[in-house]
């Protein structure tokens, strides 16, 4: 299972925040009303931003006709009407410069493809004074079977996307309490380690961790981080799924552990049963059982945006903590190196690589977002898929919340803020070696603490300057040095760096057992001593 969490690991991903040139289609007949999702190119036409203000159009089905000629048309037939004609046959400028020659005051072109507000150029619009929109095909059929009627009227409108979006605080509180409690969980594990070794003279009891000790083996994990995320660049349709098979599998290990630690905390019976000469828990059945249910509810229906993201961000909550719990960093020199290097690695695919791919986009958001999802990468071109059934495979290693502002958005596609996994778990590896860091020294959590407090100060920050640059962010750009700064001053001050920086004396390096620290016998037990 470790190597599954390496895999996963390898893929981190950063925050993104999409916007959209979606708009409202508000359909009435006096009786029923409904609204449908619209595309338009805000940069050439103007709707209304609510509602009351929308102008109110007859609505003229004409999807009969391609609109590229007047052929059956007679003079003001159009008048006052906005008209919606089928995709094809001639550009959709076209199509406008005939319906607004009779009278039409705006244009719905259908489409059975996805939809692109590029598709409406500048070019195509100079002689243009009517609105020009898309619709989905398969929104229209409903829009006949639900106003059968001869006086429906329509009117459209784009609500303002407000620049601050709640589900940024519910992004913040979900990020801070993940890595506060993975930090948590580590220095208690390492407490029960320490009380296990006292009680067994010095014995080993690693409880299963995996730590980290080598500069050189950090740097060929970043290496290898790199070639992960290269080859999903290149063969993301066929990767994407090898991830998502990983992420059930290290999900539903990491919900069994935080359940089995709850329950084990709560001081919950094990409720055993004698199986032969084994004991078998029905306590910890159940938890596997209820683990991977949810592994595999989350994987059948992956791609139910409505809800399945409360699924993802659980098990995403529960991947995290386990992780921050298993892999440990040695000391404080390795979590420098480790988050130094990643920093790097993270501003290099987000910043550099643009200026290498031929569409201008950075592999990261490319990888991050998935490469059916141009619409949502913020450059302006907002893709709509055709079917609003289908969906695109995205890999699951992000956190997500839905934009509870973005109405007009989430008619056509749910929007979400997103947080990569690696920009909790990354840090959080350095505010897990605070906590234990306290436990060896006896400081009261004054290191776990202060490093957690950097942690939402840095997180705090990322979304202020996501906010001024309407962009997304790579995080890590401003959690590594708020946290590394913080945790060193602080030992710095507290006149402990030294012990701070090189770990502890009974930290070991491999399995030859040799201690971290010089002046250590590696043949025998190496007592605790506080630093």
């Amino acid at each position: 299972m470790r190597s599954e969490l390496w895999i996963i690991l390898a893929v981190i991903l950063l925050s993104y925040e999409t916007e959209g040139q979606e708009a409202v289609l508000h359909v009435s007949d006096g009786n029923i009303q409904k609204d449908y999702c619209l595309v338009y190119n805000s940069s050439w036409f103007n709707v209304s931003t609510s509602l009351s203000d929308a102008v109110l159009y007859s609505l003229v089905n004409m999807t009969s006709s391609v609109l590229c000629n007047d052929s059956g048309l007679k003079p003001g037939s159009l008048k006052g009407a906005a008209v919606v004609v089928i995709d094809g046959s001639c550009n959709l400028s076209q199509k406008a410069q005939v319906a607004q020659e009779f009278g039409a005051e705006a244009i719905i072109i259908t489409s059975v493809d996805a939809m692109r507000s590029s598709s409406i150029s500048k070019s195509e619009h100079s002689n243009l004074t009517i609105p020009l929109a898309l619709m989905r095909s398969q929104d229209f059929i409903d829009v006949l079977k639900v106003f059968s009627g001869n006086d429906t009227k329509v009117q459209m409108y784009a609500p303002p996307i407000p620049e601050f979006d709640f589900s940024i605080l519910i992004m913040l509180v979900l990020a801070v309490f993940t890595v506060a409690m993975g930090g948590f969980w580590s220095g208690a594990a390492e407490r029960e380690k320490l009380n296990a070794r006292a009680l067994s003279a010095g014995e080993d009891d690693s409880g299963g961790e995996l730590s980290l000790y080598s500069p050189l083996k950090i740097l060929l994990f970043v290496v290898l981080m790199c070639g992960m995320l290269l080859l999903m660049y290149f063969f993301y349709r066929y990767l994407v799924y090898v991830i998502i098979v990983i992420f059930c599998l290290a999900s539903a290990t990491g919900l069994y552990s935080c359940l089995k630690a709850l329950l084990n905390a709560m001081g919950c019976s094990k409720l055993s049963v004698q199986c032969g000469e084994r004991s078998c828990s029905v306590r910890n059945l159940m938890v596997a059982a209820v683990s991977i249910t949810l592994a595999v509810v989350w994987g059948v229906y992956r791609n139910e945006d409505r809800w399945i993201w409360i699924l993802q961000d659980l098990l995403g909550v529960a991947f995290c903590l386990n992780f921050m719990k298993t892999i440990t960093l040695s000391n404080y020199k390795i979590c420098v190196i480790l988050l130094s290097l990643l920093l790097l690695y993270d501003v290099f695919f987000v910043f550099i690589t643009p200026f290498f791919t031929p569409n201008g986009e950075s592999i990261m958001v490319q990888v991050a977002m998935g490469p059916d999802a141009a619409g949502e990468k913020g450059s302006g071109d907002v893709v709509v898929p055709g079917d609003p059934s289908s969906s695109y495979e995205k890999i699951p290693v992000v956190m997500r919340i839905p934009r509870f502002a973005a109405w007009a958005q989430n008619l056509c596609m749910m929007q979400f803020s997103i947080l990569g996994f690696g920009d909790i778990i990354i840090p959080g590896l350095l505010v897990a070696y605070c906590h234990r860091f306290d436990v060896w020294t006896g400081s009261s959590k004054i290191y776990y603490i202060s490093c957690t407090v950097a942690y939402c100060l840095g997180m705090i920050l990322t979304f202020v300057v996501m906010f001024l640059s309407k962009m997304g962010q790579p995080a890590l750009l401003y959690l590594v040095p708020f946290t590394l700064i913080t945790s060193g001053v602080l030992a710095w001050r507290r006149q402990e760096f030294k012990q701070f920086w090189a770990g502890t004396a009974y930290q070991v390096l491999d399995s030859t057992r040799e201690p971290l620290l010089p002046g250590g016998d590696a043949e025998h037990p190496v007592t605790v001593r506080k630093c």
